[in-house]
């Protein structure tokens, strides 16, 4: 259990520096992202007519209740015609990146490899074909989570294959780092 969790330590470790060096030094991090054209108008019109932080759907359905058909069509309609997406929003603002944002994602980070800890105890096989074989997760999760938001959201394309990059390499990283420090199963097979 302690090279589980010293492995889950490092690979988190290095997936938070990897994700550092991702947003901050090259352009992974920015992919796909866009700043609002005449900005301004656009906040004054979020602080006049959103007073709640939360993510909105828009243009909007309301999942509590059954729409009239007339209702259903309005909405394809309003939707077809746009403007549609998805606004993660928070009225207040607030520091851009404080401390307990960092530590929270050092944390996430270190879970995330702690999972990868405890799927390599049970890999047999050589060091590469273990690492490979967990990075394949971040492939995974990659594929589910950000692909999906890209088909039903619309998130940009460069947006999704930015993180794609950064979700794989930082997996591949921390697989490299878990493997090394969790041995395999069993003496058998190391070679393989």
């Amino acid at each position: 259990m302690k090279r589980i969790l010293l492995a889950a330590l490092g690979g988190g470790i290095l997936v938070f520096v990897w994700g550092a060096i991702a947003h901050m030094l090259i352009p992974i991090g920015d992919m796909g992202m866009s700043t609002l054209e005449n900005e301004d108008a656009v906040l004054e019109a979020f602080r006049s007519n959103i007073p709640r932080p939360g993510m909105y759907f828009f243009p909007g359905w309301d999942w509590s209740r059954e729409m009239t058909p007339e209702q259903e069509s309005t909405w394809m309609e309003k939707h077809r015609n746009g403007p549609a997406g998805l606004l993660i929003y928070r009225p207040k603002g607030g520091e851009p990146m404080p401390p307990s944002m960092l530590v929270s994602e050092l944390i996430s980070n270190i879970l995330g490899a702690f999972i990868l800890a405890l799927v390599a105890a049970s890999l047999i096989g050589s060091y590469i074909r273990r690492a490979l074989l967990l990075s394949l997760v971040g492939l995974f999760a990659w594929l589910a989570i950000s692909i999906s938001a890209w088909i039903w959201y619309g998130y940009p394309f460069a947006y999704s294959v930015g993180e794609g990059l950064e979700v794989y390499i930082g997996t591949l990283l921390a697989g490299l780092v878990v493997a090394k420090l969790v041995p395999a199963p069993s003496g058998e097979a190391k070679n393989a």
